[in-house]
């Protein structure tokens, strides 16, 4: 399982794959020979982009599925959609989530239930659409969680408890799903800073830095490989956390 090879034809479904973390996730199993669907949401551009580019590498290797995933049941819609195309599905990244400050005394159910729905309702009912495909190929998923899902950011208390939510539903599901899907995630910590209205300072910036053992952020194909990893090379791991995080959580 070790090779280009084992992977070439599988088909891979990364959801906020147009950007970041999840279009370098999508280009790491590109090159590893997947077939691979490109969710987005907004990012239209820049997913037909990637998408592009990955077909003139390899003909019919890439698909662009535009769903808005808090609508009520994209997440059967996107998965038939993957199916439609391929008549397969590998393996489920989970990349696609939101990420903003819900200060204690501002928060209200809507933005409770933006986030919670964005980072670990879709999630969960995109492996439960995609649980009957996977298991016909012993297939993975991926869940990209955070280390703040068991350690608390302060200001972003909602967003903290979606993805802690997450974190079980990933040991849930490999419960689940066992023996025939595996299921892990990855953790990452200070990777991609966030944009817009959520920028950090340098000095926040360098803050968070000082606190991780390796000195430095990683980058997002430091996530990409750990999943990666979980695609190809972890035939025998499911229920695991992996935080590719520096050290900051140590």
């Amino acid at each position: 399982m070790h090779s280009a090879q084992a992977l070439t034809a599988k088909v891979a479904l990364v959801t906020g794959a147009a950007r970041r973390v999840g279009a370098e996730i999508a280009r790491v199993l590109h090159q590893a020979g997947m077939r691979v669907a490109l969710h987005y949401h907004t990012s239209e551009t820049a997913a037909r982009l990637l998408c592009e580019q990955f077909n003139q590498q390899r003909p019919q290797s890439a698909l662009a599925i535009a769903a808005d995933l808090q609508a009520a049941d994209s997440e059967n819609k996107l998965i038939q959609q993957v199916i439609d195309q391929w008549q397969r599905l590998d393996v489920l990244v989970n990349n696609a989530s939101q990420f903003y400050p819900t200060p204690l005394a501002e928060v209200t159910s809507a933005t409770w239930e933006a986030l919670l729905h964005s980072n670990v309702k879709a999630p969960f009912f995109l492996a439960q659409a995609a649980a009957p495909f996977l298991a016909a190929q012993q297939g993975s998923i991926i869940n990209i969680t955070d280390i703040h899902a068991e350690r608390p950011l302060k200001a972003y208390s909602v967003y903290c408890i979606s993805k802690a939510a997450l974190l079980m539903a990933t040991k849930a599901l490999a419960k689940e799903l066992a023996p025939n899907v595996r299921v892990n995630a990855v953790a990452p910590g200070a990777v991609c800073w966030p944009e817009g209205d959520n920028a950090l300072s340098s000095t926040e910036q360098q803050k968070i830095i000082d606190r991780t053992l390796l000195a430095r952020a990683g980058s997002p194909s430091d996530i990409a490989k750990a999943v990666l990893f979980f695609v190809r090379d972890a035939d025998y791991v499911t229920g695991q956390i992996l935080s590719v995080d520096g050290g900051r959580s140590v």
